[in-house]
């Protein structure tokens, strides 16, 4: 995978890309757990959520350094 996206001449940081997907993906699990109800077994909200994103980004960059070699 790139290191940058050409955007227009616009050089655009793949670490960016990967955190508007991620982003995306963070806000949709998001939604299904509220919706599940799992937030009633967490102690603290707003750590679990950051813990997810970090967890998710580490993923996605994973996927797509392998996928894109």
């Amino acid at each position: 995978m790139p290191a940058e996206f050409d955007l227009y001449g616009v050089y655009i940081p793949r670490l960016l890309v990967l955190m508007l997907v991620t982003l995306f993906v963070v806000i949709v699990l998001r939604r299904l757990l509220a919706w599940a109800g799992a937030y009633t077994l967490v102690w603290h909200r707003g750590l679990f959520d950051l813990a997810l994103y970090v967890l998710l980004l580490g993923a996605v960059s994973s996927v797509s350094r392998w996928y894109f070699t």
